[in-house]
C-alpha cells in the first residue's frame, strides 16, 4: 500500500513538473513573440492557436506518462489501451469501458483529479494571455 502511494505521489509530481516546465516555455514564447503589441485580429488569433496547441501537447505528454506507467505495471492489456484509458481518465471523460485491476483502482481517480488541476491551470494561463492582449488593445 505504501509503495503504491509513493508511486502515485511520483506520478502526480512528474505531471506537475511537466506542466510547470511547459507553461514556463509557453510564457517565454508569448513574452518574446513580438516586441510591439500587435492587437489585430489575425496576429492575436494565431497566437492563441499556438498557445492552445502547446497546451494540448503538454497535456498529451502528461497523459503519456500515466499511460506508460499503466503499461509498465501491466494494468491494462496493451499500450493502446493504456493510452486510451489514461486519456479518458485525465480528461475526466470516464467512459468506463476499460477499468484498472482492483489493486490499482485508486490511480484512476487520482489521475482524474490531477488532470482537472492541470486543465484548470492551463485554462487560467490561457485567460491570462487573452487578458494581456485585451489590455494591450486598450492601451493599458
Amino acid at each position: 500500500m505504501i509503495t503504491k502511494f509513493l508511486m502515485a505521489s511520483c506520478l502526480v509530481a512528474i505531471t506537475v513538473i511537466i506542466h510547470a516546465t511547459g507553461l514556463g516555455m509557453a510564457l517565454s514564447h508569448v513574452s518574446h513573440s513580438n516586441e510591439e503589441p500587435d492587437t489585430r485580429f489575425w496576429p492575436i488569433t494565431w497566437l492563441l492557436i499556438r498557445v492552445a496547441w502547446l497546451l494540448i501537447v503538454i497535456h498529451l505528454f502528461e497523459i503519456a506518462v500515466w499511460a506508460m506507467f499503466y503499461w509498465w505495471q501491466n494494468c491494462l492489456p496493451d499500450a493502446r489501451s493504456s493510452f486510451y484509458f489514461s486519456g479518458v481518465t485525465y480528461a475526466t471523460i470516464g467512459y468506463g469501458d476499460l477499468v484498472l485491476p482492483r489493486e490499482w483502482q485508486l490511480f484512476g481517480p487520482l489521475e482524474g483529479l490531477t488532470g482537472i488541476l492541470m486543465c484548470g491551470l492551463s485554462a487560467a494561463f490561457f485567460f491570462v494571455i487573452v487578458s494581456r492582449k485585451i489590455l494591450e488593445l486598450h492601451g493599458r
